[in-house]
Order: structure tokens, then C-alpha cells, then sequence
């Protein structure tokens, strides 16, 4: 299995290289555009800034390449800012284009919510969803964000309450995100990998 961890040079990049580690799975951090087009999983990690992030996947020429990895039904993990991409747009420190492979745009919690929601938190899950095997029905995950996409999506299969419902996970075909850390969220979390080396293995 090649597993391949985008590098943008943000983020901790290796607390996720480390988890998947543990879960069993070799993975290679890379930024090159030929590179991605050969992996067998794809993960997209985020801590950082969404405008700085598309800045970086511009100035790298990766946005065909992942556009292209997508089309072809490579499976694609999106972790926090990394989910945060796959949709349309986000309002964070402006108006910011994403990758557009789901609909929706990224709005800032309300102002009287303490920002960024950061900690454990309770999600409800679809535990028909292939990321969420093995899982309970409610678990918690540990976040750490201050924009979130509100209400609930065909695609949404995990949910979250802070100042509202918003969507936690998703899952359409082979796009797959989350918005919190699962290498940060104890062994549910550590399934949640699991669930998508197990999703690569199966589509490999």
C-alpha cells in the first residue's frame, strides 16, 4: 500500500505520520504533483490557516493533480484543515476558494462562543459509514477549530453541537474528512484510520 501525507509545510505532519504508523501503515509525506497521482490513499492533514493552505497547493502545482487523483477514485482522508479544503469556499481571514470536491462553505462560529472550539466533544456518528466501523453510535473526538460547516449534508454521516449542528464527518464515494484530530482522540480516533487503511487496502 502507498500512503501518501500531503505537505504543504503546515501543521504538525508528524503526530499524524505517527498514528498511522501505530495503526499498522507506512506513509510518505510529499508535495510532489507525480507523486500523488501514484498513491493508493491519500491523506490531507491541517493545522493552519485555509487561505494560506490554497496559497501553498497553488504554488506548489498540486490543485491538477489532486483534481485529477479524485476523478479516478483515489481515496482521500481530510483531517481538520485538510476536511476543511475539500469544500467550496471558506470565510476565514477573507473569502477563500477550496478545492470544491464537496459542496458547502466554511462560516465562523457565532461571536458570543468562545473560539477556537477546542477539546473533546461529543459526536453522533452513521455507523453505516466505512470510515466508522467498529464505532459507536456517539463518541468523543478532540477539536480544535474556529470555522465549521453548518447543518447537515447528504454526505454528512458524524455530527457535532457547539453553538448549533454542525457536519463532523463526511463521506461521499471516496472523499472522506473529518474535522476533528483522530490521532489526538484516544482509540476511536486510532479506528478511524484504521477504517481508511482499510478502505484503501479495499480499493487498491
Amino acid at each position: 500500500m502507498r500512503l501518501l501525507e500531503l505537505n504543504l509545510g503546515m501543521g504538525n505532519l508528524r503526530s499524524l505520520q505517527k498514528a498511522v504508523e501505530y495503526c499498522g501503515a507506512q506513509v510518505q509525506l510529499s508535495d510532489r504533483p507525480e507523486e500523488i497521482k501514484e498513491a493508493d490513499g491519500l491523506l490531507l492533514p491541517g493545522d493552519g490557516a485555509f487561505g494560506r493552505a490554497m496559497q501553498e497547493i497553488h504554488t506548489r502545482d498540486l490543485r491538477h493533480a489532486l483534481e485529477e487523483y479524485v476523478q479516478m477514485g483515489g481515496p482521500v482522508l481530510g483531517i481538520c484543515l485538510g476536511f476543511q479544503l475539500l469544500f467550496e469556499a471558506s470565510e476565514e481571514f477573507g473569502q477563500h476558494q477550496g478545492l470544491g470536491f464537496l459542496p458547502g462553505r466554511l462560516l465562523q462560529f457565532p461571536s458570543n462562543l468562545r473560539v477556537p472550539h477546542m477539546g473533546w466533544n461529543l459526536t453522533y456518528l452513521d455507523t453505516t459509514s466505512r470510515l466508522l466501523r467498529h464505532l459507536p453510535e456517539k463518541a468523543y473526538f478532540y477539536y480544535i477549530h474556529s470555522y465549521r460547516l453548518p447543518g447537515v449534508y447528504p454526505f454528512t454521516t458524524g455530527v457535532c453541537h457547539y453553538g448549533g449542528e454542525f457536519t463532523a464527518i463526511v463521506e461521499r464515494e471516496n472523499l472522506f474528512g473529518v474535522q476533528f484530530h483522530p490521532e489526538k482522540s484516544g482509540n476511536d480516533g486510532l479506528q478511524i484510520i484504521r477504517n481508511f487503511l482499510k478502505i484503501v487496502e479495499e480499493l487498491s
